[in-house]
């Protein structure tokens, strides 16, 4: 059985090995076909490059053959240039070292000339120090001899007078000392005369002008409040039972009550004109009430605080709108309204700074300058009298660091703090605040004082004067804003009356406190009587 299988599969084989047979032939009979024209293509191809190659040697042989001949031609062009460049370089060369040597030439003749001059220069110097050398010789020689005559002469002027060198220069110092005080009187007197002549009319006309246009009120105030009962038995209800009422009173506003035999009227006193008012208002409520007693008082003192603050602020807002100062600090409003209740020498400051802020203004607009300015540093210029009585120092400066706390300008603090005279005067502004104090403050019956103290002002004005020499006698008049001194005209001139003047002022500044100003007048006259018999 197998081998019949074997017999039918192996003509399949030979004839399946046959077909292979066949297709390898083929298949080796077309690449050997392909082979024989790859050959052949590429001994076709030789054969041209071996043309091309011929040709291309051929051609490169021209084009050598020519470069060859263009090169050689350029190179004799090139060579004929660069003779021509270099014979025009050597032409050029020669002419500058020509050039060169005729300008060295030029400055060694220079040169020399200036050796000859400094030469003779120096001939001459020598010549002139030889002379200047026996000049000073003869100098030194006449020097000897005037000092030799200098010393016989004071010795002589010595001898015949009696006095020595140093006396002699005394002596002649203070003769020269009275003579230049005579001459700088004389001249500070000419020169305050013409400038009176000048100023005195064009400031009074500013003043009177300012004065006229104020219209601010300036009645001397009472520092003393006295709150009317409306009948007697009502002090013995404020008194209370065992006097509590009165206690409560006193302890809550720090204000003194004075009941005493006066009909129908308590007074109350103390040091704090707001403290004085709030005890005012307070009483007057619980007057009105009818009930008084602790818890009461209590509640009518704080609603009296309420009411006095409010009034403060209005009173500072106020005083702002009439002067037209805007754009102030809240704080500093309420320290303007404050000033309501604070008088000096019983005018009240309040309006006294609505006074100085008006004249200010007006006066500043006469002159030309800022009138805004000028009104806020008066309505500000005594704002340090609000809390002078809890901080430390003058008012002014109290003031001129309020300013600065709350950002005024320069010239506002500086204006706050000299209108006392306490620092220097840097502006218009600040001598106008000054002129305008001193004008709302010396109006007659602006500011009042105490008796004793006016005599005692008066009596020191005279014993000022008296002091000087050469005063006969002196008078304080016109409630001591003027001071007339009769002098001596024998033993003081004109000159000295002068300087008695300036003296006797700057003693008064020094020594007294006054409002306003005071004038100083000197007298000297000489009478000549004769009697016709």
């Amino acid at each position: 059985m197998k081998l019949q299988i074997i017999g039918g599969i192996l003509p399949i084989i030979t004839a399946v090995l046959t077909i292979k047979l066949q297709i390898i032939g083929w298949i080796l009979l077309i690449i050997a076909s392909i082979l024989g024209i790859i050959a052949f293509l590429i001994y076709t191809k030789k054969n041209k490059a071996v043309a091309n190659i011929k040709a291309a040697e051929e051609k490169a042989k021209e084009i050598i053959d020519e470069s060859t001949k263009t090169a050689e031609s350029m190179k004799k062009e090139s060579i004929l240039e660069a003779k021509e460049e270099v014979h025009k370089l050597r032409n050029d060369f020669e002419k500058e070292s020509r050039d060169r040597r005729n300008e060295i030439q030029r400055l060694e003749r220079r040169l020399i000339q200036r050796e000859e001059s400094l030469d003779k220069k120096s001939e001459m110097l020598e010549k002139k120090e030889e002379t200047l050398n026996k000049k000073q010789e003869e100098v030194s020689n006449l020097e000897l001899s005037i000092k030799d005559l200098y010393n016989k002469e004071r010795e002589e002027l010595e001898r015949i007078s009696g006095l020595t060198t140093e006396e002699a220069k005394t002596v002649l110092l203070d003769e020269i000392s009275k003579e230049v005080k005579h001459d700088a009187a004389v001249m500070i007197k000419e020169a305050e005369s013409k400038a009176k002549e000048e100023a005195d009319k064009k400031a009074r006309e500013i003043i009177t002008c300012a004065i006229q246009r104020c219209a601010a009120d300036y009645v001397a105030e009472t520092t003393v409040n006295v709150v009317a009962l409306p009948n007697d038995e009502m002090k013995g209800r404020i008194i209370g039972r065992e006097g509590r009422n009165i206690r409560t009173l006193e302890t809550l506003t720090g204000i003194d009550l004075i009941i005493d035999d006066t009909p129908e009227a308590v007074i109350l006193s103390g040091f704090d004109p707001i403290r004085r008012e709030v005890a005012k208002i307070a009483l007057e409520k619980l007057i009105i009430d009818g009930r008084i007693h602790p818890a009461r008082i209590e509640e009518m003192v704080e609603k009296a605080k309420k009411e006095v603050e409010n009034d403060i602020r209005e009173e500072g807002e106020q005083a702002t709108f009439e002067t037209g100062v805007h754009g102030l600090n809240q704080e500093i409003i309420r320290l303007i309204g404050r000033l309501k209740y604070r008088t000096s020498y019983g005018q009240n400051v309040l309006k006294h700074s609505v006074e100085v802020s008006y004249l200010a203004g007006l006066m500043a607009s006469e002159l030309g300058i800022d009138p805004t300015l000028a009104k806020r540093a008066g309505l500000l210029h005594d704002i340090g009298k609000a809390v002078d009585h809890e901080v430390e120092g003058p008012h002014a400066l109290i003031g001129s660091d309020i300013a600065k706390k709350y950002h005024e300008s320069s010239v506002i603090i500086n204006a706050i703090a000299a209108h006392h005279g306490d620092t220097e005067v840097q502006s218009l502004e600040a001598v106008l605040v000054q002129a305008a104090d001193a004008i709302s403050a010396a109006r007659p019956g602006a500011r009042r004082e105490t008796l004793e103290a006016y005599i005692k002002r008066l009596e020191k004005l005279e014993e000022i004067a008296n002091s000087c020499e050469g005063v006969e006698k002196s008078y304080a008049i016109q409630a001591g804003r003027e001071i007339r001194i009769m002098i001596k005209p024998d033993e003081i001139d004109d000159a000295g009356a002068i300087e008695i003047a300036r003296n006797i002022v700057k003693r008064i500044e020094n020594e007294l406190e006054y409002p306003g100003q005071i004038k100083v007048n000197v007298i000297r006259e000489t009478r000549a009587i004769e009697y016709a018999k």
